[in-house]
């Protein structure tokens, strides 16, 4: 059987309206009233983000001063992922189509994300998702863990689906972010780093993944050429 495990934000859902709508916000919300700012262009933040920018640098760079950088970053975690904030994601283009051919080969689909249960919920009913990710291939932080950081915590969901999925003679990762990787490479996964999501290639180059695609689809079709490869 052939595996392939998911992220989901970055993949599949495009997060950076979200991210750039939380941003104006908490900028606007901790400048002072006639205080002058330079709002990014969303291209520029974006930009800051894919290349692992702290979000003071990123309030710095905007305008405000470091004791209001850190305040901003504080108000930025609060605020990004609130569940009022989750209707600016959107679906990566071809991600849908991408798993439709990978179900069509009789892949076994599981998605691991950082997102809780009720964010996970919340996309999987707005865009009909769980038509390929069944209740027992989603691997998703509960509503109440409390997170540390994605590097350290991603690693034992992947031991948790790896311990709980049923044997797979070939099994890929999918991710765009440094925490996709490490979990994978730590329990010896293949993983393919995408250039769809949160992170440049830059980034993902740091950590060394198995290879470097520009998303889920071109993900999906090399995996499959590589086990038709293999099978022959």
């Amino acid at each position: 059987m052939l595996r392939i495990i998911t992220d989901f934000d970055g993949p599949i859902m495009d997060v950076s309206e979200r991210y750039y709508q939380t941003y104006k916000l908490c900028l606007e919300q901790t400048r002072l009233p006639e205080q002058p700012v330079r709002q990014l262009t969303k291209a520029d933040f974006w930009n800051y983000k894919r290349s692992r920018t702290p979000e003071q640098e990123i309030a710095i760079a905007s305008g405000l001063d470091r004791k209001q950088a850190r305040e901003f970053a504080h108000l930025r975690r609060q605020s990004v992922h609130q569940l009022a904030n989750l209707a600016y994601d959107r679906l990566i283009p071809g991600a849908i189509e991408a798993l439709k051919t990978a179900r069509r080969a009789k892949v076994d689909l599981a998605v691991m994300t950082m997102r809780r249960e009720v964010e996970l919920e919340y996309a999987f009913e707005s865009y009909d998702l769980g038509q390929f990710f069944p209740s027992d291939r989603c691997y998703c932080l509960a509503n109440d863990y409390h997170k540390t950081r994605d590097i350290d915590d991603k690693p034992l969901l992947m031991k948790k689906a790896l311990a709980e999925l049923p044997p797979a003679a070939d099994v890929w990762m999918v991710g765009d972010t440094e925490a996709d990787i490490v979990a994978a490479k730590r329990s010896g996964v293949k993983v393919i780093g995408i250039l769809s999501g949160i992170r440049d290639r830059a980034q993902l180059e740091l950590f060394q993944p198995d290879l470097i695609l520009n998303n889920l689809s071109d993900a999906v079709n090399f995996i499959l050429r590589e086990s038709a490869l293999q099978a022959a």
